[in-house]
C-alpha cells in the first residue's frame, strides 16, 4: 500500500497594499504671541525651531525696530485654510546672558532719558520725554516723546545719533500712550487699565457716560491722561441693550399704580422711576404700557 504523500507549499507572506493610501489631515500650524512691554501690544510670529515654548517664555526676534526680546504670552494653532507665511519666525530663546544684556542697554537708555529731560527744562522745550529704549543689539534707540503741538526735533535727533553713535528715532505719542507708560493707579484703587492690559486705545465719547447714567462732572469721567477714561466704554454696549427694552425718559406711561411720567431709569435692573402726581414710585419695565404724550392732561414738575 503506497503512502500518499502530501505536499505543502508555503508562500512568502505578502506585504498588504492598500489601493487608497490613509488621507493625512493638514497640520495646524502654531503662532506665538510675543509682548514686548507690559500691557504692550501682542505680535505674532512662527516658532521656527523653539517647537517647546510655552506662556512666559523669554525669546529674542527681530522687528522691524530691531532684535529685541519678548515674552511669550499665548500660543495657538491656525487651521492649514488660515496659514500665516507671511510673519516672522523666532530667532531663539533669550538665554541668560541675552537678559543681562538687555538690563545693559536698559541702564543706558534711562541715562539717556534724565539726560533729555534735565535739558528740556532747562531750556525751556515745550516736550515731555517719556521712554528711551535700545534694541537688544544697541544699533537703535527710540525715544518716545509727547507734545502739544509739533515740534522740531531733528537737530536733537542728529546730536544724539554722532554722541552716542547709533542710529536715534523720535516718536510723538498721545497723551493717553503717555500715561500707560507712565502707569499707577486709577480712580478705583487699581492700577491702571491701560498700564496692565489694553493693548489698543478705542474711542470713548460723553454718550457713553450718559447711557449709564454715570456723572459727567469732569472730575468723575477724566483720567489720569486728561481724556475719558477709557473704563467708561467697558459696559456701554450692556447698557445700550437693556436701554431698548425701557420706554425713553418723559415718556407717560400706565403702571398698576396709575399713570404717570418717566423720570429716571435703572437699565440694568430693568426698571423705571415715574412720577405719579407727587411720588415717584419704581416699576419693572414688563408692568408699564407706554401711552400717547397726550394721555396725561397736567403732569407735575419733576422734584429737583
Amino acid at each position: 500500500m503506497e503512502r500518499a504523500e502530501i505536499e505543502t507549499e508555503i508562500h512568502a507572506e505578502e506585504p498588504v497594499r492598500e489601493e487608497h493610501p490613509p488621507h493625512l489631515e493638514p497640520a495646524e500650524q502654531p503662532i506665538v504671541g510675543v509682548r514686548f512691554q507690559e500691557g504692550g501690544k501682542i505680535y505674532s510670529f512662527l516658532p521656527g525651531s523653539c517647537s517647546d515654548l510655552i506662556p512666559g517664555d523669554f525669546v529674542v526676534v527681530d522687528t522691524a525696530w530691531g532684535r529685541q526680546i519678548g515674552r511669550v504670552v499665548f500660543i495657538q494653532y491656525l487651521p492649514p485654510e488660515q496659514r500665516r507665511d507671511d510673519l516672522k519666525t523666532i530667532l531663539r530663546r533669550a538665554t541668560g546672558a541675552d537678559l543681562a544684556l538687555r538690563q545693559q542697554w536698559e541702564e543706558k537708555a534711562r541715562e539717556v532719558l534724565q539726560q533729555l529731560r534735565e535739558r528740556a527744562f532747562r531750556q525751556s522745550m515745550p516736550v515731555k520725554f517719556a521712554t528711551a529704549e535700545y534694541t537688544l543689539d544697541g544699533k537703535r534707540l527710540t525715544i518716545l516723546y509727547e507734545t502739544e503741538g509739533k515740534v522740531d526735533l531733528e537737530e536733537l535727533r542728529q546730536e544724539l545719533a554722532a554722541n552716542l553713535q547709533t542710529q536715534v528715532e523720535m516718536r510723538q505719542i498721545g497723551p493717553r500712550d503717555r500715561a500707560k507708560l507712565l502707569g499707577g493707579y486709577g480712580a478705583c484703587g487699581e492700577l491702571r487699565c491701560c498700564s496692565r492690559f489694553l493693548a489698543e486705545f478705542n474711542p470713548v465719547s460723553i454718550r457713553m457716560g450718559k447711557a449709564q447714567g454715570i456723572s459727567l462732572t469732569p472730575s468723575d469721567i477724566t483720567g489720569m491722561c486728561g481724556r475719558l477714561r477709557c473704563c467708561l466704554a467697558y459696559e456701554y454696549e450692556t447698557y445700550q441693550e437693556a436701554l431698548q427694552r425701557l420706554p425713553k425718559l418723559k415718556s407717560i406711561v400706565r403702571t398698576p399704580r396709575g399713570v404717570g411720567k418717566v423720570v429716571d431709569l435703572a437699565p440694568l435692573k430693568g426698571t423705571v422711576i415715574v412720577q405719579i402726581e407727587d411720588q415717584r414710585v419704581e416699576v419693572p419695565a414688563g408692568e408699564i404700557e407706554v401711552l400717547p404724550k397726550d394721555s396725561l392732561q397736567s403732569v407735575p414738575k419733576e422734584e429737583a
